[in-house]
């Protein structure tokens, strides 16, 4: 009788190949080769930087920083988005870090309620009022987002699409003056060439968008950025003095803006907007869940939030503003499938030094301001689009959510279309309402609880999710 094989039954002589014995990594945990992960980090930063930057031009122009305060700003934003990200991506064993793909930085949506108090702060206290309502928003986030799971469901998509599409609108007029020259004082403001070069630089933006392939097409608003730089210098419209005297190294000093303020209208202000940055960050954490297929549960977000929340409360003191999720990198990963999060870690390191090197971020600066007006029709006309995409999947076929939406952005467009409507109003009242995306963030949230939750039960709600 024959004996039975001994050993292993794949085994079927000296020559089979022994099985694969080993662990499988996540494609979250992949550790890709420098040739692979280079290129996908350079794709993150280029999605990112426009959008990075673009919370401490428009803040240091509102504020009238100088060419050397303005350099400070920028470097502090960029440090502040590679520090955020970096601890993100990387975490703190169940503390902190999502550890996900996930970029986090100075988001566009603070800025209109940031303007707002600025125009009701004396001069000299702008930033310090602002910072001080920007770090009681970090607390805030820290201690509401353990919770924040079973919250979501008061924030569906139709009332952050409202939120998302405010944000867009309400900042266009903000690269109109850029496109105009951005001195409204000055003689000159609103002359053709202004306009031309902005125009030039949104036909070349446009241009890079069509015809670009990959990589050319995704950096299309910084390659708009440097050409219609290099376009404004033989007419001389391009300044450079920022270059010339930023330090090349230099870390930021703490309150170098001055000590913060707390005012109570302020504080109320950025806590709404903070409402609406976690509800961003966790849509965000959820989707890209899905991407990486690593889903994203009520312990994840809560880490996630908490990370946002440090990054808000210590950010002020080195000139940082409210820190959020950034939804074109999520973009980036779906695109590009690569979904390794020590890509992003990277991309947060570049971020870091770049705000280390103050040299680096003073490029920027010189950037004329017609130039960032072109891109910037791109940059907040693509955010209102992409709150537009939001509330078409928030069921607007139901008369009730039409009306909401109604209500909620004429009330965020109010202060827009007639900036003197709130002039009689407290000026606490003034602070809040003054800001067309915390006015429409208010109203659509109270609508929705009229509408959806008092007495009735929502169809739109959202499962609350476990929090740690």
């Amino acid at each position: 009788m024959a004996q039975p094989a001994k050993g292993p039954a794949h085994a079927e002589g000296p020559c089979s190949t022994p099985p694969d014995t080993t662990p499988q990594v996540h494609p979250v945990d992949e550790k890709l080769p420098a040739s692979r992960l280079v290129p996908a980090a350079l794709q993150h930063i280029a999605a990112m930087y426009a959008g990075v930057v673009t919370p401490p031009l428009i803040i240091g122009q509102a504020v009238g920083l100088d060419a050397a305060g303005m350099t400070r700003l920028i470097a502090a934003s960029l440090l502040i988005a590679g520090c955020a990200t970096i601890l993100q991506t990387l975490g703190i064993r169940r503390f902190a870090g999502n550890r996900l793909p996930f970029v986090n930085a100075a988001s566009s949506a603070g800025i209109a309620p940031m303007l707002a108090i600025a125009e009701t702060s004396a001069p000299g206290h702008q930033l310090p009022a602002i910072y001080g309502a920007v770090m009681v928003a970090g607390v805030f986030c820290l201690a509401v987002g353990p919770f924040f799971g079973r919250l979501l469901r008061f924030f569906p998509p139709l009332v952050t699409g409202v939120v998302i599409t405010l944000i867009g609108v309400t900042l266009m007029p903000v690269p109109v003056g850029w496109a105009q020259g951005g001195d409204r004082t000055a003689a000159d403001f609103g002359a053709m060439k202004y306009l031309a070069l902005a125009g030039f630089t949104l036909v070349v933006i446009l241009l890079f968008q069509r015809f670009g392939k990959g990589f050319v097409k995704q950096i299309a608003l910084l390659l708009g950025l440097f050409i219609g730089t290099l376009a404004a210098i033989p007419f001389g419209m391009a300044d450079f003095t920022a270059l010339s005297e930023a330090p090349v190294a230099a870390l930021p000093a703490p309150f170098a803006f001055g000590a913060p303020e707390f005012q109570p209208a302020a504080i109320l202000s950025l806590c709404i907007v903070m409402l609406v940055l976690m509800t961003e960050s966790s849509a965000g954490m959820l989707a890209l869940g899905e991407i990486c297929e690593r889903r994203s549960d009520g312990r994840t977000i809560t880490r996630g939030l908490r990370t946002d929340g440090i990054a808000t409360l210590l950010g002020p003191v080195f000139g940082g503003f409210p820190t959020s999720a950034f939804a074109q990198n999520v973009g980036v990963v779906s695109l590009t499938r690569v979904r390794s999060r020590y890509v992003v870690a990277v991309a947060g390191g570049a971020l870091l030094v770049l705000g280390a090197f103050p040299v680096l971020g003073a490029v920027v600066s010189t950037v004329p301001m017609p130039v960032l007006g072109g891109a910037g029709i791109v940059l907040f006309g693509s955010i209102a689009v992409s709150g537009i995409r939001t509330l078409s999947e928030a069921g607007l076929d139901d008369s009730s959510n039409i009306i909401l939406v109604a209500v909620a952005l004429g009330a965020g467009i109010i202060p827009l279309a007639a900036p003197t409507f709130y002039a009689e109003f407290p000026a606490w009242a003034q602070t809040v309402l003054g800001s067309g995306i915390s006015a429409g963030a208010l109203v659509a949230v109270l609508l929705n609880l009229f509408f959806h939750h008092l007495g009735t039960r929502s169809r739109h709600t959202a499962p609350a999710l476990k929090s740690s």
